[in-house]
């Protein structure tokens, strides 16, 4: 399987920072908040790597850091340290080395974001077909008819009533507004998905469904994702390898099967057994 990522000691710290931080914070201080400055370290040393068609989650509770990793390499957050290949072809891309009009690009054309809000991924002021052809718009499929097709061709893979194509995202529930988010990510066939809290505040039948879907996509595009959840559930279903994260830091890492089955830590016990 080729690769397609590549993260090594990714960091981000919120404030100024300061020589303490990193052994102030952490599972074992309880607190990702350092006592000496005040700075919140989200996320500190991750790393993980990930390959075509894989699925790989990072589980965790609210405010472990684990949304933090995929904005940072999502562009929607500059990190404060570490680097992250991404490898398209025969290209590299050092993503936090590139510029605004770089990172623009890989954005709309090499990568998808699911966001937990849908409000985060679509319009609202604009239908659910001309979010999918905002993004189109700036591929190389410009001709109006081609974009419809693909806007359709979309929307009905996921589900999606033709009829509402021309409806705004605003009138529709919050699993169609999900659906509607993934066709517009999955637009440009971008080779790695990121996907953050997909189900969550969904009815559980619809929350079946879209996974569904996304084990349907990655099965027939071969893309790479990275799931984010606190949903054991989600991550047993979707992912064959996980990281676990507390405190801004990745406290085991492996197959899920083996996570899930013999978890190592402490914490990723108590998790497991929460959930049964």
């Amino acid at each position: 399987m080729n690769q397609v990522l590549q993260v090594r000691n990714l960091g981000k710290i919120y404030g100024p920072g300061c020589p303490h931080c990193f052994e102030s914070t952490g599972p074992e201080a309880h607190t990702n908040l350092c006592p000496h400055c005040d700075s919140v370290i989200a996320i500190h040393d991750v790393s993980l790597d990930l390959h075509e068609g894989e699925i790989l989650g990072i589980m965790g509770e609210s405010g472990s850091g684990k949304s933090t990793v995929v904005k940072a390499l999502y562009f929607d957050q500059a990190p404060s340290a570490g680097e992250a290949i991404f490898f398209d072809a025969e290209k590299q891309h050092a993503l936090f080395n590139l510029n605004t009009a770089q990172q623009r690009w890989l954005r709309n054309f090499r990568f998808g974001m699911v966001y937990q809000h849908p409000h985060q991924g679509l319009n609202f002021n604009i239908t659910a077909g001309g979010n999918i052809a905002e993004r189109l718009l700036m591929s190389d499929l410009m001709d109006y008819n081609a974009i419809r097709a693909r806007a359709k061709a979309l929307l009905t893979r996921m589900e999606v009533l033709l009829s509402r194509i021309d409806d705004r995202p605003k009138n529709f529930s919050g699993g169609m507004q999900q659906r509607v988010q993934i066709a517009k990510a999955l637009a440009t066939r971008p080779p790695l998905l990121f996907l953050d809290e997909v189900t969550s505040g969904l009815d559980l039948s619809v929350q079946a469904r879209i996974l569904d879907l996304i084990l349907e996509i990655q099965q027939e595009l071969k893309t790479a994702m990275i799931v984010v959840t606190h949903d054991l559930g989600v991550i047993r279903l979707l992912t064959g390898r996980a990281i676990v994260m507390k405190y801004g830091r990745v406290i085991e890492a492996g197959l899920t099967d083996q996570i899930l089955e013999d978890p190592q830590h402490a914490y990723t016990q108590q998790l497991v057994a929460s959930a049964l």
